[in-house]
């Protein structure tokens, strides 16, 4: 299932917003050709060396793609460029605020030389406004988007564990050119799209933002407890390991009482009736839970959390999850080669009809040669380019 095959995409890309929009395309069939700089590459190739020597970052997002190493803002590189985008279907960019502009490739100006190219600009802050020409950076972000605001625990912020606004800035990226490739099939137009990781990461804190509408107070950091439905949240078992467990409605919580507690009182207690009474009066009934809790085993509480039957999870390390049995059992692992040798790879979320696209994660400018020989480039104004630095 490759419904972009015949789609190319060309992206001047560096870290993971846009890296992981057009990793997306290429998952769907998309030619996506990454435009990187010459000797050093997307800096997210040298985050860390935890994948065989390679970056870990750099590895989860970049398979199916081609590297072609250029300079754009040497006069010839540009001119390559700008050769490669007159015939492109998309082109992305993630650089430094109005670096892309300056250098001459601003919406504006690609498509009046390409009408049918939809350019994506993937930007921190957006532009115009007073935050435009700062640095975003994913804890930036984060903060700014109030999502800081709302986790951790009492004691201290915490940030989330992966780049979530990089990735929310990415996936509306990425659905934001499908909708666009849509668009252009009925009006034979291109069209520009912009996202900003701030507005990405504003849209996926709508339940904290709208309980704190008006000058309502905010919801509290609980942990990995959720704030305002309870019970839902972490319990230690009584051999030491943590089980996951949520109550979403009334019918659940008398069930959980009579089934799990075995103390189907507590489910008519006007301290514990409904959700707004549990999450006001959390402190004397996590004390009930938690010792339930201590008299099971996890396997037990996990049986017992079942028989219910109420959401309950296993608290998974890493290295769980690359051994999750529904993720075996619906084979969602696969291969893709590395420079450093094949590793295991989750296919694209969503597709199941036929093979996953896998083609590897390229060495840095492992494609510049081929991609400059389709422009129409001498073999010896290949190697000129090579030898100056400036492919």
């Amino acid at each position: 299932m490759q419904p972009l095959r015949g789609v190319t995409v060309v992206s001047l890309e560096q870290a993971i917003a846009a890296p992981y929009a057009s990793r997306h395309l290429a998952d769907l069939g998309a030619r996506v050709i990454k435009v990187e700089r010459p000797g050093t590459g997307d800096f997210a190739r040298a985050y860390d060396t935890r994948v065989r020597g390679l970056s870990s970052h750099f590895v989860w997002v970049n398979r199916n793609k081609e590297s072609l190493t250029l300079d754009f803002k040497d006069p010839r590189g540009r001119e390559v460029l700008r050769t490669l985008l007159a015939e492109a279907d998309v082109f992305i960019q993630n650089l430094a605020p109005g670096a892309a502009s300056r250098a001459g490739l601003g919406a504006d100006e690609l498509r009046a030389a390409n009408p049918r190219l939809i350019v994506c600009d993937i930007s921190g802050y957006g532009s115009p406004g007073p935050y435009e020409s700062m640095k975003a950076y994913d804890l930036m972000v984060q903060s700014e988007a109030g999502l800081l605001s709302v986790t951790g625990s009492d004691e201290e912020l915490a940030k989330v564990g992966i780049s979530v606004s990089d990735i929310a800035a990415g996936m509306y990226a990425y659905s934001s050119i499908l909708a666009a490739l849509l668009e252009r099939g009925r009006t034979g137009e291109g069209s520009h799209v912009d996202v900003s990781m701030l507005e990405a990461t504003v849209e996926w804190m709508g339940f904290p933002l709208y309980y704190a509408y008006d000058g309502a107070e905010p919801p509290p950091r609980a942990g990995a407890a959720h704030a305002t439905i309870y019970p839902y949240g972490p319990y230690t078992a009584g051999d030491g390991k943590v089980v996951m467990m949520a109550i979403q409605n009334e019918r659940e919580w008398r069930a959980f009482c009579e089934r799990f507690l075995a103390r189907p009182e507590l489910a008519t207690d006007p301290d514990y009736a409904a959700n707004a009474d549990r999450n006001r009066n959390r402190e004397a009934l996590g004390a009930i839970l938690r010792a339930r809790f201590a008299e099971l085993t996890s396997d037990a509480a996990m049986e017992l959390l079942a028989s219910v039957p109420v959401a309950h999870a296993r608290v998974n390390t890493l290295a769980e999850v690359w051994r999750h049995p529904q993720l075996a059992a619906r084979g969602r692992w696969h291969e893709v080669a590395t420079p450093a040798g094949p590793v295991p790879s989750p296919a694209l979320p969503g597709l199941v009809t036929g093979e996953p696209r896998m083609d590897p994660v390229p060495a840095l400018g492992e494609h510049t040669r081929a991609i400059l020989g389709e422009l129409g480039l001498a073999q010896g104004d290949v190697e000129a380019l090579l030898a100056e630095g400036v492919a």
